[in-house]
């Protein structure tokens, strides 16, 4: 029984924990992932953390800590001061390890390190450095590429799952058209050694270790073939961040596809061949979900990576969503997802209530950043990327947290509220200027898979009856209209209370504000009475 009402995110929200892998030991679900910086200029910033719940009470999440610093990895450096999304297992002689890889900004030196490992007596850490992945005669393992480590316990076989893929390869013209030389860089090996590979350096892979967490017992080999063309894997082929969960008697290969935006999934009888693709499990746009496209995105989307795990019976999937228009500021969430009897599982959307035993009460006050939709109709997609161009985004100035660059014709999107006689919807907002705005003071950064003019979109508007519409719906007539009347007090840039009343029928229904008006506005937070 929960303790109290959990939302997406479901962490506090100054924190940021995206790339999460879920795991249950002794009655806690523990989540291990990156460690972003709020605000930040790339990814991973932060030394790991970890947070837990007890099973029966997932809206109880406990700081546990800083489980691990990246001071502590011999590799540590100036040019390496980052590590990478992380996984943890517990070994066959009842401790805990930790695997990662080291990195630097944007990715850099990422693809260039092995696995390393660190060790506890607790899930929670503190870790130890323990060593790098390793062969029997002591030569640290770099085979393929080392990158996203995962790990299982598969009764017993320790199994790890990592790499990434680059498309290059597929190109007829790989060997003379540059591409190759881009892998020698990206990846920090010679021509030679990247030709050697029958199969192709990129792709998922798996390794199996000894009972020491460390050496190979197993030669590393690909999971699925590289080249995915006239496969089930051709439209969302494989990109980073693998993870392994078994169903039952199935291995489900949770992975992010090069769409960058989804969390797939794949099936198959065994941990390491033979696997199919299944779909979608979630998109930080809600793209595919219901034939939506990628143009009709209801986020900035950008990259994902989490996995699924069962709790008390019900499923769920572990994802992250963007805020402060970059990539680097990524906030853990969860949903509910259901495995159906044939082994598929249906696309979920993007929720407010997440973690929630059930809907989300029709009253009380919230803050804002808690929405799951948020589009000017526009938004782009990142990916590796900060924004310099004005749309709509989660951000914070010191600790005041709100939805800033809210222009003419955004919709913000919270699902779901249980309503039982809800009178009136009231908003906390001001409007934003120069002196008020959120402000980016690191380097902007455009990936080449980013997708978004650097322009900022012109649009024209004369309302000068700034509003928000209430609805359930995005079309049809709105449920009330609040009227933002400090607008007539000399256009006040103060935190501001206005509401209306509203007709809404009782029962579970998602909620939408859509602004209206020829000035720009901030959202804190809104209240249901």
């Amino acid at each position: 029984m929960q303790s109290k009402q959990v939302f997406n995110p479901f962490l506090p929200l100054n924190e940021y924990v995206p790339d999460g892998e879920p795991h249950v030991f002794d009655g806690r679900v523990y989540l291990y992932g990156s460690h972003d910086k709020e605000g930040g200029y790339t990814f991973c910033m932060r030394d790991y953390v970890v947070y837990s719940a007890p099973v029966d009470d997932l809206s109880d999440w406990r700081f546990e800590g800083v489980s691990y610093k990246a001071s502590q990895d011999p590799l540590y450096s100036d040019k390496l001061p980052y590590m990478f999304a992380p996984d943890a297992v517990k070994g066959n002689d009842g401790k805990y390890y930790l695997y990662y890889c080291m990195g630097g900004d944007y990715g850099y030196g990422g693809y260039t390190n092995p696995i390393s490992v660190a060790v506890s007596d607790k899930p929670a850490g503190p870790f130890e450095y323990l060593g790098n992945v390793k062969y029997k005669d002591g030569t640290i393992m770099r085979k393929y590429v080392c990158f996203d480590p995962a790990a299982m316990n598969d009764n017993g076989v320790i199994r790890i799952f990592y790499g990434t893929q680059y498309g290059y390869e597929e190109e007829e013209d790989f060997l003379t058209n540059g591409r190759l030389e881009d892998e020698m860089q990206m990846f920090g090996k010679t021509r030679e050694e990247i030709l050697s590979y029958p199969d192709s350096i990129n792709g998922p892979i798996m390794v199996v270790l000894e009972d020491d967490m460390l050496t190979v017992k197993e030669e590393p080999h690909h999971i699925i073939p590289y080249k995915v063309k006239g496969t089930s894997f051709e439209k969302h082929p494989f990109f980073e961040g693998p993870s392994m969960r078994k169903v039952g008697d199935k291995y489900y290969f949770v992975y992010s596809s090069w769409l960058n935006h989804e969390l797939c999934y794949a099936v198959s009888d065994h941990p390491d061949k033979d696997f199919v693709f299944g779909g979608t499990i979630v998109s930080n746009g809600d793209v595919g979900l219901n034939g939506r496209t990628s143009e009709n995105k209801l986020n900035m989307t950008g990259t994902t990576h989490g996995s699924i795990i069962e709790i008390n019976g019900q499923w769920y999937v572990f994802y992250h969503r963007l805020t402060h228009k970059s990539d680097y500021s990524r906030q853990a969430c969860a949903e509910k997802i259901y495995i159906r009897e044939d082994g598929s599982i249906p696309q979920v959307e993007m929720t407010s209530c997440g973690l929630s035993e059930k809907a989300l009460k029709g009253e009380g006050t919230y803050p804002s950043v808690i929405c799951c939709n948020l589009t000017n109709g526009n938004m782009p997609h990142g990916s590796n990327c900060v924004y310099p161009i004005p749309f709509p985004n989660v951000t914070n100035i010191g600790e005041d947290r709100f939805i800033g660059e809210i222009e003419d014709g955004t919709l913000i999107g919270y699902k779901f509220f249980d309503f039982s006689e809800l009178k009136s919807i009231s908003v906390e907002y001001r409007f934003e200027n120069d002196d008020n705005k959120a402000r980016f003071d690191g380097p902007i950064r455009i990936d080449e898979r980013g997708t978004g003019d650097q322009s900022p979109v012109i649009r024209t508007c004369d309302d000068t009856d700034l509003r928000f519409e209430v609805r359930t719906s995005p079309e049809g007539d709105p449920s009330g209209v609040i009227r933002l009347t400090s607008a007539d007090i000399n256009g006040s840039t103060e935190w501001t209370w206005d509401s209306a009343r509203v007709d809404i029928s009782d029962g579970v229904k998602p909620l939408y504000l859509i602004y209206r008006g020829n000035r720009k506005v901030q959202l804190r937070s809104f209240r249901l009475n």
